[in-house]
């Protein structure tokens, strides 16, 4: 009986290795990046507009730099559009870019997203392409931006 409980042990961790190693051989890292759009948006009047104004107000607004980040993002949409966001967002809130974080609330939430969105405009500012800012994301340069100093 021993034996028998061994020898079924050993053949069901073999299948896990081999599962295991067939995953890892057929992964694609660049399936693991967050949704973004590789161009800049045809029409920006089809888009939802990111918020501004009155809208920046209210207890989701209670820092100034939650305020400083929709309005820097409302300047820079176009390329915030064609940006992933590393919080993940797009799995969890179906977002399809950075922009989509400051079409909402969740700009305000997020600290990776308001991070991004400052890193964004800044370097848009130094003209930095969106590919270019894309891959620095990547990188993750945007962790440096202290929320409290913008």
């Amino acid at each position: 009986m021993n034996r028998w409980m061994n020898r079924r042990w050993t053949l069901a961790l073999i299948a896990v290795a081999l599962t295991t190693a067939s995953y890892a051989q057929w992964s694609n890292p660049a399936d693991d990046v967050p949704a973004y759009h590789p161009a800049a948006p045809l029409r920006v009047s089809a888009l939802p507009p990111i918020l501004s104004g009155a809208k920046l107000t209210g207890p989701n607004f209670q820092y100034p730099w939650q305020v400083h980040v929709y309005q820097q993002a409302a300047k820079v949409g176009n390329v915030l559009y064609q940006l992933p966001c590393n919080c993940r967002c797009d799995r969890a809130l179906g977002h399809t870019s950075l922009r989509s974080c400051f079409e909402g609330m969740h700009g305000t939430e997020c600290s990776t997203c308001a991070k991004e969105g400052f890193y964004a405009y800044q370097q848009t500012r130094l003209g930095k392409t969106p590919a270019q800012i894309r891959a620095a994301i990547a990188r993750h340069e945007y962790e440096s931006i202290d929320l409290e100093k913008q």
